[in-house]
């Protein structure tokens, strides 16, 4: 039996561990980790410094404010670490923004924890990235065999959408927007669940960061589908600011809207996470993109159709 005690500061992370049967060696969570709904209960052991509830332009200014000056937009409770005694704790080092990193970590706790204690660090890029990364997991937390039947039945979901969009003749062009102020489209695993779901995504590339863009350019490429699916967005919190995409000049004109294809994601329980829910993103794409070949049943709860 495994005991190794695990501080988990990234909800994928999180994630992970639950899938493989461990969630009983969690003693401790990141402030974002709320899935499943059980690991709730478990003490917290970061909080963010920005304000979450303020606008997408605010937030990206308090974040760019507090980055600018050296210094992590997040903070972690060393004393609750330190009573937790943890024997792992899993952080990433993908994204100063997202989510705890590696450098928060080691900033807080090298003179805090005991020399045995690991540190296991999360920088997925890719799709393979994120199966790769499930697997190290599961080998680091003594659950191989988990880890490989886990990553099977995830691939296994992934092939059924392969398979089913092997002949697929129309890719439409697709827009992940990340964020709406300033605008960003969604780069990194996004671009290739996109063409596993039968779209062709204009703007990001795969394995490259979210980049910023302009209105400009996504008016030029006159995208046929827009998922609107901002980082850390519920999709009632994405619709307190649709306002910005609806005011934008030209908005009616693109093929998207004038087509009744723009769609809202939660983008903080998908599309984000690089964890087993990287393959429900996928689904939910599908879904969007080819709902001739695909009922999941994840409207409604994981996306809606936004009606002008």
């Amino acid at each position: 039996m495994n005991q190794q005690k695990i501080i988990s500061l990234l909800p994928a992370a999180t994630e992970i561990i639950c899938a493989l049967g461990l969630e009983g060696n969690l003693v401790g969570r990141s402030h974002e980790c709320d899935f499943p709904e059980s690991v709730k209960n478990l003490p917290v052991c970061s909080d963010a410094k920005f304000l979450s509830g303020a606008s997408s332009e605010e937030i990206n200014q308090q974040v760019m404010e507090i980055l600018t000056n050296a210094l992590s937009i997040y903070q972690i409770d060393q004393e609750m670490i330190e009573h937790l005694k943890p024997d792992v704790v899993i952080t990433q080092a993908q994204c100063d923004v997202c989510a705890v990193s590696l450098k928060d970590v080691e900033t807080a706790l090298i003179n805090l924890l005991a020399n045995e204690t690991q540190i296991i660090s999360l920088q997925p890029n890719t799709l393979a990235d994120i199966f790769g990364e499930i697997s190290t997991v599961a080998s680091i937390l003594d659950a191989e065999e988990q880890g490989k039947q886990l990553i099977e039945d995830l691939e296994e979901r992934v092939n059924i959408v392969r398979h089913k969009l092997k002949f697929f003749p129309d890719k439409p062009k697709v827009v992940m927007i990340e964020w709406l102020s300033p605008m960003m489209v969604a780069g990194n695993w996004i671009p290739e669940l996109v063409e596993i779901a039968g779209g062709k995504s204009v703007l990001a590339e795969n394995g490259k960061h979210s980049p910023f863009v302009t209105w400009e350019q996504i008016y030029d490429e006159n995208p046929e589908i827009i998922v609107v699916a901002p980082c850390g967005f519920s999709i009632s919190r994405t619709l307190q600011e649709i306002d910005l995409l609806l005011n934008l000049p030209g908005w009616i004109d693109l093929d998207a809207v004038k087509n009744n294809r723009v769609y809202i994601a939660d983008g903080n329980a998908y599309f984000n996470r690089s964890g087993p829910r990287i393959v429900d993103s996928i689904e939910i794409l599908a879904e969007i993109i080819t709902p001739k070949y695909f009922s999941f049943g994840y409207e409604g709860a994981a996306w809606i159709k936004f009606e002008m």
